[in-house]
């Protein structure tokens, strides 16, 4: 039987009401230019998208785009003056004075693990000289007291005050996170002594700290670290007087640990404590237990630590002496959901799940106090407003704080109190002059976060190893093997070149506006009549998260401050290239994608990738692939009711490989709870009618599935045969055309070649 179909009028207008999938018009133009111009259905798509704005899911999606249904109408702009904005007011951390209210984050850049360098010294440089005024830097052990003699090297002397004079230089100041790892506090586990000690030891760093110039340090007890030991309920065990029975318990090692370093250093060494404002179990028994709150108030509370237990411990930590309060979500499972809480928006239609194959209703969990409409964007507003109105120290909040991203939404937060100070980490590693350039009102500037988290895998050695920013080639790669030199672009060692760049994907984008920067003299070929590349279709099916519109936006306008000439509509051949006479040529053209492995028959479609949102076609479905390409393809058929199997000619390792660590997780588990089965090391042998026969060789069974439709979704396969044919002695291929991967290493492999040219 077949399911109700989706046209490319219908697709749109779904998507829209569902808030699953909110397009700009060029991006859902440039989908139905490539997936469906003989229709002449472009104009259609692009005026039914522009109209879209959510609502809730009808009936040919499925049940989970209702649960969490999103509003993507939040992102507009009036501000001109960004110089009269609360954002770009003065405001107090203890006695430091900042001038705007983004504050970069203590987060791990794996930049310290070859020591004291300079690699680790300018990558914070950078963000001081694009205007970040407050930089919180990250838990590093080599720049506090050896543990077994209590003595600070004179090596962290030196690159601590050497550092702290240079961010001065540009009115910045330094903070430091002091991230004790959590040791279970179990009195069998921790004497009382012990606890002392680890107080101690804060106000040794603190001192250290202070002596490298350094003005702040926050004690960072959220997570899974020492002090939410303490606090938790569900891990503290203790019955004396850190244990659980009371909140002044629970709070007193954090508190005493405030009180320690301020004794030890003054009342004017900033002390600033980063919570898990409300916490919910993800991933656990949610067993109620009763907990007094005062003597007045008494509430069932699961184990995890509810808004009201957390705004009790910020009365006590600011009773204490602490000077300001980092908040951020607690999940007490999921450490990527902790300070990148966005990724329960990640999946297109699925919003809210939790990466373990559930989904979490946002108006019911986390005390209800999220806001869970915005795909992420200001998901603690409520809950900061809730600590402000009972504190009166400065209360700043974490988790994809843009305020580029939406100009008139975060401005009207810092108005409404629902915070002092935003904390941002992710917008400022992408692109380290935001600052600057949201003050001088350069938002097309500004090179957005996609939200991936390629740029995140766990330790900070596995970052070192694995990770990159989709978006900046230089993040954490500059002076290592393999990376730039410096973060300033190389100067010309001769004349300038004329460059041609063909193919207007992200990879042949960055390229060209990296050479144009350095003085070479480019014109970007693009066979369409849109630049994006495989940008605007996949912005298409992952939906307005990712922030691709933003991202090819981008580029596209650094083209233009470039000086970048851009074709568009011209296919590039050998002839083409032999009338232009370039000095090098650069292919950046895009894989090729193979044939499905099997022809269409009566009773079973093959349908090409990119058609797949537009085609008719039946209720079952086999998607044939395992790459990122074909997860997402999985997912949007899933959301629109379709069962979906996944046959992949590769093994389980090869499974939606060119995602993030993270962002494979929440795809996978959210799949396979709805029931897609994946087939690994498996061949598609025949079509017949209404069914396809799989072989799986890591099953080790030849099996027949019920198939209306194969949409083929294989590797690409590099194409570069151009570069042969076109016969100029300096060549490139970058991107899809010499290695398909994905965005992110293509912008790397166009930064590198512009560098290089």
């Amino acid at each position: 039987m077949k399911t109700a179909q989706l046209t490319r009028r219908s697709f749109v207008g779904a998507a829209g009401t569902a808030g699953v999938v909110a397009l700009t018009g060029a991006s859902i133009a440039h989908a139905a230019e490539s997936a469906a111009s003989k229709e002449g259905d472009a104009a259609k798509a692009a005026s039914a998208a522009s109209g879209s704005k959510a609502a809730g899911a009808d009936g040919d999606l499925l049940y989970t785009a209702s649960v969490n249904p999103q509003d993507y109408d939040y992102r507009g702009n009036s501000i001109t003056d960004w110089s009269a904005t609360k954002l770009f007011s003065t405001w107090d951390l203890g006695p430091i004075q900042l001038h705007h209210r983004m504050v970069k984050s203590a987060a791990g850049s794996a930049t310290y693990l070859n020591g004291l360098t300079d690699e680790l010294f300018q990558y914070y440089v950078n963000f001081a000289k694009g205007g970040v005024e407050m930089i919180w830097v990250e838990g590093i052990a080599a720049l506090e007291p050896d543990p077994a003699t209590g003595v600070l090297s004179d090596e962290a002397i030196a690159f601590g005050q050497r550092l702290s004079a240079e961010v001065a230089t540009y009115g910045a100041h330094l903070g430091y996170q002091w991230a004790l790892f959590g040791q279970p506090v179990a009195e069998d586990k921790m004497t009382v002594d012990q606890i002392i000690a680890m107080e101690d030891a804060g106000a040794a760093v603190a001192q250290g700290l202070q002596q490298m110039g350094f003005e702040a340090i926050e004690m960072n007890a959220a997570g899974f670290n020492q002090g939410e030991l303490f606090l938790s309920r569900y891990d503290n065990t203790r019955t004396d007087a850190y244990g659980a029975a009371t909140i002044e318990n629970r709070a007193r090692f954090v508190c005493e640990c405030i009180q320690k370093i301020k004794a030890a250093c003054g009342d004017d060494f900033v002390v600033q404590v980063l919570m898990n404002a409300v916490e919910e179990n993800d991933n656990l028994d949610n067993s109620a237990t009763l907990m007094t709150l005062d003597s007045d108030v008494t509430a069932p509370y699961s184990t995890a630590t509810s808004v009201y237990e957390g705004v009790a411990f910020a009365k006590l930590f600011e009773a204490a002496g602490a000077d300001s309060l980092h908040l951020r979500l607690g999940p007490l499972n999921n450490h990527p959901c902790q300070f990148g809480s966005d990724l329960y928006f990640l999946l297109n239609g699925m919003e809210g799940e939790t990466g373990f194959g559930t989904q979490w209703n946002l108006a019911q969990h986390f005390d209800g106090q999220l806001v869970a409409d915005h795909s992420g964007a200001g998901m603690l507003f409520n809950v900061g407003r809730l600590y402000k109105q009972a504190v009166k120290i400065p209360c700043g909040i974490v988790t994809y704080m843009d305020p580029a991203h939406a100009p008139d939404y975060f401005e009207q937060a810092l108005q409404d109190g629902c915070a002092d100070f935003y904390m941002m980490n992710r917008p400022l590693t992408v692109d380290t002059e935001y600052v600057n350039k949201l003050r001088e009102g350069r938002l097309d500037e500004i090179a957005p976060c996609t939200r991936c988290l390629h740029c995140h895998i766990g330790s900070n050695e596995m970052n070192r190893a694995m990770c990159y920013c989709r978006v900046n080639a230089l993040t954490q790669r500059v002076m290592t093997e393999g990376g730039p030199a410096t973060y300033e672009l190389p100067p010309l060692t001769g004349a300038p070149k004329k460059v041609m760049v063909v193919g207007g994907g992200p990879a042949g984008m960055e390229c060209a506006r990296i050479a144009a920067q350095r003085g070479h003299d480019v014109t970007l070929f693009e066979k369409s009549g849109v630049l994006g590349g495989l940008l605007p279709f996949a912005s298409t099916i992952k939906g307005p998260h990712e922030n691709l519109d933003d991202l090819n936006a981008y580029l596209q306008r650094q083209l233009e401050l470039a000086g970048v000439t851009v074709r568009t509509g011209t296919e590039v051949t050998a002839d083409v290239v032999k009338a232009e006479a370039p000095d090098a040529l650069v292919l950046a053209t895009g894989g090729v994608r193979p044939a499905a492995p099997v022809k269409a028959t009566g009773g079973v479609q093959v349908v090409d990738f990119d058609q797949f949102p537009f085609a008719e076609m039946g209720e079952n479905v086999v998607v044939y692939g395992s790459n990122a390409q074909a997860f997402d393809c999985a997912e949007w058929l899933t959301v629109h009711k379709k069962r979906v199997t996944i046959v992949s000619p590769g093994p389980v390792a090869n499974l939606d490989a060119q995602q993030s660590a993270h962002a494979k997780r929440f795809m996978t588990t959210a799949l396979y709870a709805q029931g897609v089965r994946v087939y690994t090391t498996a061949t598609i042998d025949e079509a017949g009618d209404g069914t396809v026969t799989v072989t799986s060789a890591d099953r080790g069974v030849t099996v027949t599935l019920p198939c209306d439709a194969i949409v083929s979704g294989s590797d690409m396969q590099p194409d570069t045969s151009l570069l042969q044919e076109a016969g100029v002695a300096e060549t490139y291929a970058i991107g899809d055309c010499a290695q398909p991967c994905n965005i992110a290493l293509a912008i790397r492999g166009g930064n590198d070649v512009g560098r290089a040219l």
